[in-house]
């Protein structure tokens, strides 16, 4: 017998319940490729005032203590990731998240933060 908590007995795998999983697996490659992009200080930090409001690259960057060169690039790779969005105002132009699917994850995320540091 094992003590390992991860490890079960051997038993008759579940066949029916497995290609029933398996056909309904979401598209992986780009779930890890958002989780990627979020796993960075800077476009976590940028997407938690995202979640609040709407910005500039001019506020974000001053928000953040970066450049607006910097906040640009980030906000390149979260455009393309399809977690934000931006539109232009005369000659400024306002990111904010892109959809309700951002913001319930990130919703999620920040308050799990705060409940993990409430343990400790």
């Amino acid at each position: 017998m094992t003590d390992d908590l991860d490890v079960c007995l051997p038993h008759d795998i579940d066949q029916d319940k497995i290609r029933k999983w398996q056909d309904q697996m979401p598209d992986m490659d780009y779930v890890v490729s958002i989780f990627k992009v979020m796993a960075d200080e800077t476009r976590l930090s940028i997407l938690w005032l995202l979640s609040v409001d709407e910005w500039c690259v001019h506020d974000l960057a001053a928000a953040v203590n970066s450049s607006v060169s910097n906040v640009s690039h980030h906000l390149r790779l979260l455009r393309t990731s399809r977690l934000v969005k931006s539109r232009r105002e005369g000659q400024r132009v306002f990111y904010s998240l892109d959809d309700e699917h951002v913001i319930r994850l990130l919703d999620e995320a920040f308050k799990h933060s705060q409940h993990k540091k409430k343990l400790r």
